[in-house]
């Protein structure tokens, strides 16, 4: 069975950080584009960051640029989050998603395409 478990939320107070992690089980997803989403109380799931399969490329929302960085980790079937200067707007419960194509990630059109998505985890950031 495949699952996708993050992991590293939690509460931390504004210009804080903290590093998700979603590691993969059941198969591998060394073939795979890896991203974060984020789902706020009352708001729509929204596109956080993607990452291609080699690393190379990383994609971002604008509302995290300079502040969020994915990485992945092949060998160990996991991606990872960093987030620093975190704002009370980062509020949310961040899920991870592995999909084929990287337009199943990046377009909302297309996210009920996305092959595999983790439980999430809760980021709660204090004032």
């Amino acid at each position: 069975q495949v699952q996708l478990v993050e992991s590293g939320g939690g509460l931390v107070q504004a210009g804080g950080s903290l590093r998700l992690s979603c590691a993969a089980s059941g198969r591998t997803f060394s073939s795979y584009f890896l991203g974060w989403f984020r789902q706020a109380p009352g708001k729509e799931r929204e596109f956080v960051a993607a990452i291609s399969w080699r690393g190379g490329n990383t994609y971002y929302a604008d509302s995290v640029k300079g502040r969020f960085t994915i990485s992945r980790d092949n060998a160990k079937n996991t991606v990872y989050l960093q987030m620093n200067s975190l704002k009370p707007e980062d509020t949310a419960v961040y899920y991870c998603a592995a999909a084929a194509l990287l337009g199943r990630l990046l377009d909302r059109a297309y996210y009920s395409a996305i092959d595999y998505w983790g439980k999430g985890t809760l980021v709660t950031v204090s004032s």
